[in-house]
């Protein structure tokens, strides 16, 4: 196993909030609030399917429904971008995915590098949905040396010991930190003083990041603990039947 290794042996589809974690705003522009971030992110994904198939108009309703919400708290969302729909006409499908997209700063380049080779983090650099959604992975790292120089898709593994050297060649401007907690913030730590101040960690920890710098942490065992609550809640009737 690498010693990079992150225990999960499957990857997850990642959270769409987390696709907007580093889509820092340009100065003077108008703060979104976090959630409606992460909604914004449903109407994008909702909005791409409609143009795969074609469509170029959509009601507010239809696109609720899509994306799991109600119709007042989509418009409350779009009224943070601006409204661009028309009443008994809809939305342009094209013209808003535009706009959203902008907003999350997804028309920016977005270069991401990955640390750790294990399980984890090699399904993460072949994971096809990065590219269509705006993200080029751009290197992978690992410190096992037998794992160094190994080929994950069409990258090859980088030593961590390049890490610096590698993100500057590079231009990665987001990491994604695939390893085990014992390493984690010694990580973290070098790729803030790299200049890299978008992080998504899978990493079993807490890190601490100077101010400026976007962390996210994707923890998986508190998402099924989220799960495990529910579930319980709703066996709870049938129990006491």
């Amino acid at each position: 196993m690498s010693s990079l290794d992150s225990t999960p042996h499957a990857v997850p589809d990642l959270p769409d909030s987390a696709s907007a974690a580093g889509a820092a705003a340009a100065p003077g522009a108008k703060q979104i609030p976090p959630a409606a971030v992460a909604r914004l992110t449903l109407y994008l994904r909702a909005l791409n399917t409609l143009l795969a198939e074609g469509v170029e108009r959509v009601s507010s309703e239809s696109l609720a429904e899509a994306s799991g919400v109600s119709s007042s708290t989509l418009r409350k969302d779009l009224s943070h971008v601006g409204s661009y729909g028309t009443r008994g006409v809809g939305y342009e499908v094209q013209y808003l995915s535009r706009h959203i997209a902008a907003a999350l700063g997804l028309t920016h380049d977005w270069k991401v590098a990955i640390v750790g080779a294990g399980n984890l983090g090699k399904a993460l650099a072949r994971y096809g949905g990065f590219e269509s959604r705006g993200f080029d992975v751009v290197a992978i790292f690992d410190a096992d040396q037998m794992v160094i120089g190994n080929e994950v898709g069409w990258l090859r593994v980088s030593d961590v010991a390049d890490l610096e050297t590698v993100l500057h060649r590079t231009g990665a401007n987001m990491v994604v930190l695939a390893l085990p907690a014992a390493v984690a913030q010694d990580v973290c730590d070098r790729v803030v003083a790299a200049g890299v101040h978008s992080v998504l960690s899978f990493a079993p920890v807490m890190l601490q990041v100077p101010e400026g710098v976007n962390l996210r942490k994707v923890d998986m065992a508190t998402e099924l603990q989220i799960l495990a609550y529910h579930a319980q809640r709703a066996q709870a009737p049938e129990q006491t039947a």
